[in-house]
This record gives C-alpha cells, structure tokens and sequence, in this order.
C-alpha cells in the first residue's frame, strides 16, 4: 500500500475509503450497498465516484474479473494524519491541545475512550 496521500479525499470519497479500510477489498455494489444504509445514493454516483477515485489515485482497481475489485492505496493512518494535521493547522492555529478541548468538549465520550485518552498522555509524558 502506497505511504503517500496522493490526493485529498472529499467527505464522500472518504466515506468509501472508510468502507475500504474496513472490508480491504469490494465491489461497487457492496460499496454502495453499505453507503446506502445511512443515506441515499445512486448506484451510477458511487460508480463514477469510485471510477474518480481511480483516476486520484485514491484507490486501485483490479480489472481481471468481469467485477471490478477495489482496494484503497493511501493507508488509513497517513490519509487520517494528514487530514487532522490540515485541521489544526487551518482550524485550530496549530494547537493541538485546542482541537482535543474542542473535540472533547463538543462528544460525549465513553469511559474506554477516556481511560485511552489517559493512557496515550502518560504515555506522551513518560517519553
């Protein structure tokens, strides 16, 4: 898999690479049946999403059988690293700590999350 972001993703593209990431390999079909249990969308606008995709560099496409498999190329680590890196960068002046306090803030979250969150903090300050 590629350790580049070769493009940035749009909020649609990244919910199928989203998909991606889960299933490692599908077709449109099961990409769109799994988009379509949350909003709707037509079978052609995921195609030629997925077919834009393709031409970005965001997926690649395997044309030996008569259905197209897809698989994304950009990991989820580095397209998610870069992306939060974009946000606190524009969103947030470059702090860190103010996107935490606002993402905190604004999400309820569960006692394993926070317990998480701790764990990664010390983790941090024990470096």
């Amino acid at each position: 898999m590629s350790q580049q972001i070769p493009a940035k993703p749009t909020e649609s593209e990244l919910e199928i690479l989203q998909i991606l990431w889960e299933k490692d390999s599908c077709t449109v079909r099961d990409v769109h049946e799994i988009l379509t249990r949350n909003k709707d969308a037509g079978y052609t606008t995921t195609l030629k999403l997925m077919q834009i995709m393709h031409e970005k560099g965001l997926v690649e496409r395997d044309t030996t059988a008569k259905t197209h498999i897809y698989r994304a190329l950009a990991s989820q680590q580095k397209t998610q690293q870069h992306l939060v890196t974009k946000l606190i960068d524009n969103a947030f002046n470059g702090s860190a700590a103010r996107l935490v306090m606002q993402a905190l803030g604004n999400h309820k979250s569960s006692k394993d999350e926070i317990a998480l969150i701790k764990k990664y903090l010390d983790d941090l300050e024990s470096k």
